[in-house]
């Protein structure tokens, strides 16, 4: 039992529903594991601590209150039971992403056999990836586990690259041409 964990546990009120949305929304970005009855579960680090200070705060000022601990697992079976759980979270979300890259690159396949080379086509498809980007890696900030899913990601991201890449030297070869036609 290597871990320690930093548990955190909210109270608010039933209504309005929007500061627990809020909790709940803010500690999964997190990447925390939710427990029986709101409680809520990280890897215990400074980083995790600032975070659940804040979310202390955000509970107070709706008027709520909150209890947090740092603690051990007192039996292998639940810690192996959390760190399941955040290996479980993260590979849904390791599985989303491969499938919106899967998505991304059909979509650059699909431009590519109709000859759509354009500016405007590239640019969308950029903005694509730097969504994929940027979510992969709120998606590792939130891996504490770590793993082979997260090295699979990588290189899914890497295709996504690499495909608009020669999808950008499409374009460009086809705007060289048109700038070749209009002289």
């Amino acid at each position: 039992m290597d871990y320690k964990w930093l548990l955190f546990c909210p109270q608010l009120a039933a209504t309005p529903s929007s500061p627990r949305v809020m909790v709940w929304r803010r500690m999964r970005s997190a990447g925390s594991l939710g427990l029986d009855n709101g409680v809520w579960i990280l890897p215990y680090n400074e980083t995790s601590e600032k975070f659940v200070q804040e979310m202390k705060t955000y509970v107070e000022n709706q008027g709520g209150s909150s209890k947090t601990f740092v603690a051990n697992a007192l039996e292998e079976m639940t810690e192996a039971e959390i760190i399941e759980g955040f290996r479980r979270d993260r590979a849904e979300e390791y599985a989303e992403f491969q499938e919106q890259c899967d998505d991304f690159l059909a979509e650059i396949e699909k431009e590519t056999k109709r000859k759509n080379f354009s500016f405007a086509e590239y640019e969308e498809n950029e903005q694509d990836l730097d969504k994929l980007k940027n979510w992969l890696s709120k998606v590792k900030q939130r891996d504490f586990i770590g793993g082979e899913q997260a090295q699979q990601a990588v290189e899914w991201l890497e295709k996504c690259q690499q495909a608009l890449q020669g999808f950008a030297t499409e374009v460009f070869n086809h705007e060289k041409m048109d700038d070749r036609k209009g002289a």
